[in-house]
This record gives C-alpha cells, structure tokens and sequence, in this order.
C-alpha cells in the first residue's frame, strides 16, 4: 500500500495548509502506509514546461525528475493533495508540476481520435484550503465548478474515478477550534479511503 501526498504552500513548515498535510501523512503511518510527501515548494520543483520538453514528451522522451514523479504516481494508491485555492485555480507551482507530470503517454494517450486516461484504479482526495467562506462559495456554485475543473474534471480525464475533495473555509478568521475540528476530518477522511483500500489489498492476496 502506498500513499502519495502532494503538498503547495510556500510557508512550507507554518502554514494551516502544513499541518493538514502532516496529519493526512501520520494517519497513513499510523495504519502501516507506505507513505511518500512531496513538498513541492520545498522541494524547489521547476513548474514550467519548455516547449522542447512538450514535444519531447509526445515522443516518450522524458526528464528525469518528471520520470520520478512519474514513478511514485504509478505506486501510488491513494494520491493526496493539499494546497490553497488561489484566484480560483492551483497555486502556479502545483499548476506547473501537474503540467509536466501529466503527460502524454503517461497520464492519458490518443486512441481512435480520443483521449484515454491511463491512470486507472487509483484514488484522489483533496484538502482546499480558501480564505472565503465555503458555504457562500456553495450558494453562487463555486464548489460544483471546481469540481468540474481542478478535482473530477482534470483527473477523471486521466483516468481517476474516486476523486473526493474537502473546502476548508475561512482559515484567517477561525479559531483553533475549528481549525482542530478540520484536521481530525481530514484524518477521517484518510483514515477512511485507507481502510477500504487495505481492506481490498488483504483480499486480493488472501
């Protein structure tokens, strides 16, 4: 069992963001998970493609830290991200880093005129952290469109299915309260997948 967590916050040790990353991280430990976690802005991970990498990408010619991100993905399987909802899309180094790591051949493939993701059987969950409040993000639709963009929409192209998300809201204005309620739903929240995917592994080799 392996467990991915992918993490974008440029206050990469005090931020909210982080400690939702570090709980999400411990309770896969906690359960026995291979766990990998992969701090992006730590990290220090070039977001931007070139366009000789973009045309060496359709020719299966691939840079070698994109090849390990490819590798960890491919053993992965829960993936996890976490990071801030930022002028309603991805911090741009999490942008860059799905740009170059999505690639074709790797992520999704032309067949028949179509695309095919080829990243079948695994799942997804995401933490959002917003500065806004989610239940007026909800009333104006914002919720149901970033799912169609940044969670079911971009990964279901990719051949994710069981993608699942969490809008934590109002980081600046609560209390630490409310910010402990928010990491024990995000421990819930993995510790649940975690099981059920533990639970099908053990079947699978018994």
């Amino acid at each position: 069992m392996n467990h991915l967590i992918i993490f974008a916050h440029p206050n990469a040790k005090g931020s909210f963001g982080r400690a939702i990353a570090d709980r999400v991280a411990k309770t896969g430990q906690a359960l026995g998970v291979l766990t990998q976690f992969r701090d992006l802005y730590a990290m220090n991970f070039n977001p931007i493609i070139s366009f000789e990498e973009l045309q060496a990408a359709n020719k299966c010619i691939i840079p070698e830290e994109v090849k390990h991100e490819h590798n960890l993905i491919l053993q992965a399987d829960l993936i996890s991200l976490v990071y801030p909802l930022w002028w309603m899309g991805f911090p741009a180094i999490l942008k860059g880093y799905l740009d170059r790591v999505l690639s074709h051949g790797f992520a999704y493939k032309t067949e028949n005129g179509e695309s095919v993701g080829l990243l079948k059987g695994k799942q997804m969950q995401q933490f959002i952290t917003i500065g806004s409040n989610v239940d007026k993000y909800k009333e104006c639709g914002m919720d149901k469109s970033l799912d169609h963009c940044l969670v079911n929409g971009l990964f279901n192209y990719c051949g994710i299915d069981n993608v699942s998300y969490e809008l934590f809201g109002d980081i600046h204005l609560i209390d630490d309260a409310a910010r402990r309620a928010m990491l024990d739903l995000a421990e819930q929240k993995t510790r649940e997948k975690l099981t059920i995917l533990l639970q099908q592994n053990a079947q699978e080799n018994a």
